[in-house]
């Protein structure tokens, strides 16, 4: 067997990788988007096609819905792929709002090729449990048929979120390694190989945290905060607090980017949290507004699938408190209601919370608060999660802080507002998740794969598996 890297191997985004059975056989894990960085000097077309020869593909396995695990879906249905498209309950559930707002946003508005994309789409979804065992139909040998299977393990990332075991028995070909193939010393009888998607960090709110597998061969591992470690949950709540009693004192806006999916779901339930218990009464009544029609529904969702939240999530809900869905949480819908809640806040002398995707600040309803209040002395932008190389978002961490400027939507800006970062928010496992998750495998991998990182976090991440007698290899694209 042969592991292809097509993405997430320089960088954060683009997940894609191929496992190659046999000469006949092989399966894809994710298909992601690139982002930042790490489309520059690259053709658009070339970003967005399926570069690569999918007639051996059988089937595209999901880790979870966020843009650069899954962006290029479409191009690889229009490629020709027509194999089944495997993913949880509730990244099914998800998946299609998350490709019909992607093609709205970055390919069409002609609502009869979207329909024919989704439709496409859910034809060949297959939702599936955690923790069974599922089949895979391989062609050419019946013997493959009924020895490949996968088993999604909660990862504890985003509501749905999985890493992947698939289990091959029997006799396997070697194929001649290449540049971006990864040799997982084929000829074995039997191997098992973990596929990590993006594990969540402990202790993150409402969802559990990922619990190793038993036994694993070979380990794909993600490597984002492979170089650092998140703040404890209590420290970066207390921050949280503090970030808002500032915002109260200026009566200013508190700007946090965020994605749609995960992080404005643990969002508002640390609001809730934060707000519930507040000593003081403007932090009590201080206004919480989700501008993002996407989070809106995607909280919905996380709502219906509470079976999947956490003991203590679930502890607050028998209480009778509702942490999605409090009283001072208002949610805008239209775009019109979007430019409104602008100059609503931006004359009024009263402090209030917005959480607004793009999470980068690569583009949506963020970037027009980020114009209006980014010279404004008041108001502070709070990051809680990763900024790609190249995005915006890392460029106001990197020069907002000595008052520099950044360009937003061509127009150069001087950075007054506060700027603040919590990577205890991040729903990246940190380092000392990343090497206990492969340290607590019963049965050790004899090899690790790290991809989905910066060089410097990569490297960290291998140097700390080699103190624990792991032996990692760096992913190449």
């Amino acid at each position: 067997m042969k592991i292809l890297h097509h993405g997430a191997v320089n960088g954060v985004t683009g997940s894609c990788h191929q496992l190659i059975i046999d000469n006949d056989n092989s399966v894809l894990i994710d298909c992601g988007l690139f982002q930042g960085a790490e489309t520059s000097g690259r053709d658009e077309n070339d970003l967005l096609s399926i570069e690569f020869d999918i007639t051996t593909v059988r089937a595209l396995l999901v880790t979870h819905c966020h843009i650069d695990h899954v962006g290029r879906l479409p191009y690889l249905l229009a490629a020709g792929f027509t194999g089944p498209i495997i993913a949880t309950e509730a990244t099914a559930a998800l998946l299609p709002m998350v490709i019909e707002d992607a093609l709205k946003v970055g390919v069409t508005r002609n609502q009869s090729i979207i329909k024919a994309c989704l439709q496409r789409l859910k034809a060949q979804l297959i939702a599936v449990s955690y923790k069974k065992w599922f089949p895979l139909n391989l062609s050419g040998s019946s013997r493959l048929n009924s020895r490949v299977k996968i088993k999604f393990q909660p990862a504890g990332h985003i509501l749905g979120s999985a890493y992947i075991e698939i289990d091959v028995k029997g006799t396997v070909d070697t194929l001649t390694p290449s540049s971006n193939q990864s040799d997982t010393s084929a000829g074995k009888k039997s191997q098992r190989i973990v596929f990590s998607g993006d594990l969540g960090a402990t202790y993150s709110p409402l969802l559990a945290s990922p619990k190793s597998p038993y036994r694993a061969d070979i380990v794909v591992i993600e490597s984002t905060y492979g170089d650092k470690n998140h703040q404890g949950r209590r420290d970066r709540a207390k921050s949280l607090e503090n970030v808002l009693i500032k915002a109260i004192s200026d009566n200013g806006v508190v700007i946090i980017p965020a994605f749609s999916i995960g992080r404005t779901q643990e969002l508002l339930y640390e609001l809730e949290q934060i707000i519930s218990r507040a000593k003081f009464k403007k932090l009590a009544d201080i206004e919480v507004i989700v501008d993002s029609p996407m989070a809106a529904k995607f909280t919905k969702h996380y709502q219906r699938f509470q079976k999947l939240w956490d003991a203590e999530a679930k502890k607050r809900v028998k209480q009778g408190r509702q942490p999605l869905n409090f009283d001072s949480l208002y949610t805008v819908d239209t775009h019109q209601e979007h430019l409104q809640v602008i100059e609503y806040l931006s004359k009024r002398d009263k402090p209030a919370i917005v959480i607004a995707a793009s999470g980068m600040c690569t583009g949506g309803r963020v970037v027009n608060y980020l114009k209006r209040f980014i010279n404004d002395r008041r108001a502070d932008v709070l990051f809680v999660g990763y900024q790609a190389q190249g995005t915006l978002g890392r460029q106001i961490q990197q020069y907002g802080p000595q008052g520099g400027y950044v360009f937003v939507d061509g127009e150069k800006l001087t950075v007054k507002a506060g700027v603040h970062t919590i990577s205890g928010y991040s729903a990246h496992a940190d380092q000392a998740n990343l090497v206990n998750f492969i340290k607590r495998i019963r049965y050790q991998p004899k090899k690790v794969i790290i991809v989905h990182g910066d060089d410097e976090a990569k490297q960290t991440l291998a140097a700390k598996l080699k103190e624990i007698g792991v032996t990692p290899v760096i992913g190449k694209g």
